[in-house]
């Protein structure tokens, strides 16, 4: 038995033990009246999961909540893409990516993730849903930016590198995303418009929030941990993937 195995095994029995020995308040009869049900104040999260696994589950949540935002404001620009997928509407796409338990692995991207995904996404030839391959590519960083968890306890450790990482990562998608052309010169998928006649800046405001998420999860994991963060400073032309 691993010392992990141990301290949550001992965490376990500290709440049964508590379950067993609390006692519980029975309410005095009142004429007439029915007996308000018993509630108890223990709950197994508050024995294994600390504060910052909360806030740390928060941050992953919002942050989907805004990628769920982006496909669908995607997809209302790219209409073409939804239907590549055999989808019958931009609404059951939207939910086979972000309501089915698939582990964001999908036939069409050929069990690409995380970077693999953006590359496939801006690929010529490429004949599949694009949006789905492009936000596949962000669900999956940020997913690894968790440990591939979406319910954090005492004995989860994240990694605040990781979380900045995934967030220069994002920046890179967005880049990618309004500035790769074909080679009509066209841009592979439509998002912000800043045309005087069509101007559209609602996709940038999505992506900075998500950015903004990653970023200060980052930041408070470091001071929670006493890690230092390494910073990458990139530019545009030659900005790459950064591990996480």
């Amino acid at each position: 038995m691993n010392a992990k195995t141990a301290l949550l095994l001992s965490f376990l029995v500290v709440f049964l033990t508590a379950c067993a020995s609390a006692p519980v308040p029975v309410p005095l009869r009142t004429e007439g009246k029915k007996r308000p049900p018993v509630s108890s104040d223990l709950k197994f999260s508050s024995f294994v999961k600390t504060d910052i696994d909360t806030v740390a589950e928060i941050h992953q949540q919002e942050s989907f909540s805004h990628l769920r935002t982006l496909m669908e404001k995607l997809y209302r620009r790219n209409p073409r893409e939804w239907k590549k997928g055999g989808q019958l509407s931009m609404e059951s796409a939207i939910a086979r990516a972000f309501d089915a338990g698939h582990d964001w692995r999908f036939p069409e991207l050929n069990g690409k993730r995380g970077a693999d995904c953006f590359y496939l996404a801006f690929q010529e030839n490429y004949q599949g849903d694009r949006v789905l391959a492009f936000i596949a590519g962000m669900a999956t960083m940020i997913m690894a930016s968790y440990n591939e968890k979406t319910e954090l306890y005492v004995l989860d450790e994240l990694d605040p590198q990781k979380l900045y990482n995934s967030a220069r990562n994002v920046e890179i998608a967005v880049w990618k995303l309004s500035g790769t052309r074909d080679s009509r010169g066209e841009l592979f998928l439509l998002s912000n418009a800043n045309d005087a006649s069509n101007r559209n800046m609602s996709f940038e405001r999505e992506f900075g929030k998500l950015i903004a998420q990653q970023d200060t999860l980052a930041r408070i994991i470091a001071e929670k941990t006493n890690r230092t963060i390494v910073r990458a400073i990139q530019s545009v032309a030659s900005a790459v993937f950064l591990p996480i």
